[in-house]
């Protein structure tokens, strides 16, 4: 099975500014439940988006496709790949394996990963996305799934240092409801969430967004169902020659937010890490040299 370049709603939201309101309707439609949206008949899918089946052929044709058969075999493709376990992934790249090392192989699909996701990356999004983490004004809560939970403790201990407010919700999602109860309108929910996507991460991304949050999601290339509550998305590329995906991408645009956010708040943030020293040097937690 090839991955394509570019997912469909990748497409479909690249294009959405050049489409017609009627085509806006059926992206919009076609996102709602993707990629299963888009797996009906053509008159099926019209039908659910309130347009003519003449608008769903033309929409198609502008991302790319022969037709909507072509179109559909895209879907589910994608689908596919969404819903491999990690034993099927592995075996897809055993079978397709080059000679040459491991090292190189998975140095290389890293580096692919990470042009083709900067590629699709708005600056403005970015500094955006940026500019909430940073405002002292807003709470921020962050959280990931059942992998992608180290990359949420990894963005939380460096925030936690740049700034005040920062909460790691915890893995229990049960206790999720006691965080969304202190969460007021402009606060920040970061979540991470990639393929195998966990149902608890997008009722918590909802509860989130009723209540006023602005949520930031890191999710990969097909996108999370929570990319509909999403106010900033970013799709990292993940696919690597192993029976795991890669987080590599991810944690590239995590560090390089991290930064991000330490030069908007730098003043305050230079205070906190001497203070944070001082405590150090009372626990005695590091070896001194000196």
């Amino acid at each position: 099975m090839k991955t394509p370049n570019r997912s469909i709603s990748e497409k479909l939201h690249d294009h959405f500014d050049s489409l017609t309101r009627a085509e806006r309707q059926l992206a919009n439609s076609l996102l709602e439940n993707y990629p299963v949206s888009g797996l009906a008949s053509i008159t099926t899918v019209a039908q659910k988006a309130g347009v003519s089946t003449p608008t769903v052929a033309r929409m198609v044709q502008k991302l790319g496709f022969k037709g909507y058969p072509e179109f559909q075999a895209a879907l589910r493709g994608e689908l596919e790949a969404q819903i491999s376990n990690p034993i099927a992934k592995h075996d897809i790249w055993a079978e397709h394996a080059p000679e040459e090392h491991i090292l190189n192989r998975f140095a290389e699909a890293v580096m692919q990963n990470v042009r083709r996701t900067l590629r699709q990356i708005d600056p403005a999004e970015f500094d955006g996305a940026c500019g909430l983490l940073a405002d002292p004004g807003r709470r921020v809560y962050i959280v990931g799934g059942r992998i992608t939970r180290a990359l949420a403790d990894y963005l939380f201990t460096h925030l936690q240092v740049a700034r005040e407010g920062v909460t790691l919700v915890a893995s229990n999602s049960n206790a999720w409801p006691h965080y969304v109860l202190d969460m007021k309108a402009g606060d920040v929910l970061v979540i991470f969430d990639v393929r195998r996507y966990e149902h608890d991460l997008l009722r918590l991304a909802e509860m989130a967004k009723a209540r006023g949050a602005e949520i930031i999601l890191f999710t990969d290339q097909w996108g999370s169902p929570a990319s509909k509550c999403a106010t900033r998305r970013f799709n990292a590329r993940i696919e690597a020659p192993s029976a795991w995906d890669s987080n590599a991408v991810t944690m590239l645009l995590v560090e390089t937010m991290i930064a991000c956010v330490q030069s908007h708040t730098w003043e305050s943030t230079k205070e906190r890490m001497n203070e944070l020293e001082d405590l150090f040097d009372r626990t005695k937690l590091f070896r001194k040299f000196i």
